[in-house]
């Protein structure tokens, strides 16, 4: 699962900082996934230890009478712009001090390696698996983390076009196993109407079907 909506006025890239916290909003997102999840058969919730993944982990875990537990491969993408404001029109890409790290997008060169995230969210799902083995597990940690886990199982390329994630506030990457072998991939999106609308511009609903891989 993505965190819910974070307070940020600022339009800060907070990455790893501490302090950010759900929003008002995304507190009302948690709770609806932990309200879609009630019924199904989790035994085992872990978050991201950033505080806006813990906020929207602990309903879901308190649902189930779960303690929850804190996995540090769940975090945030590292990335060397955190702390400053960061998109288009704010200049950044003007700014010869931050030419060294945009040379290389298919590393990516301003941030962690994506095979990097790979390995450690594979770690982190192969442990949750472990955790609940034949029953359900709920992991919720952050957008990029959780787009290049799922490009990697589905065997696309790991470079992209951040514009094309299907990853929005509070949705529910699935990875089904069979034995230790992933066997399909779901996605879902309990609470996209309470997702603000200009996030979801250009996005299309979607009705939960996955890709399913040879067992």
């Amino acid at each position: 699962m993505r965190h819910g909506e974070v307070h940020n006025p600022d339009g800060i890239l907070y990455g790893r900082l501490p302090g950010y916290h759900l929003s008002e909003l995304g507190r009302q997102m948690a709770d609806r996934v932990a309200e879609h999840l009630s019924s199904r058969d989790v035994t085992h919730v872990v978050a991201s230890p950033l505080e806006r993944a813990q906020e929207t982990a602990t309903p879901i875990a308190k649902a189930h009478g779960l303690d929850l537990a804190t996995d540090g491969r769940l975090i945030e993408a590292d990335n060397v712009f955190q702390g400053k404001t960061f998109g288009v029109g704010d200049g950044a890409l003007r700014k010869p001090d931050n030419w060294k790290h945009l040379v290389n997008p298919f590393k990516p060169s301003w941030g962690e390696p994506y095979v990097d995230q790979v390995v450690r969210m594979m770690g982190a799902l192969d442990a949750a698996k472990d955790a609940a083995r034949g029953h359900e597990a709920v992991l919720v940690s952050h957008q990029l983390p959780i787009w290049i886990v799922r490009s990697y199982v589905e065997r696309r390329r790991l470079w992209h076009d951040p514009r094309k994630r299907q990853c929005t506030l509070a949705s529910l990457t699935t990875f089904t196993y069979q034995g230790d072998k992933i066997v399909s991939v779901g996605y879902t999106e309990p609470a996209r109407d309470l997702v603000p609308a200009h996030l979801l511009a250009g996005a299309k609903p979607v009705k939960g079907q996955g890709k399913a891989f040879g067992a």
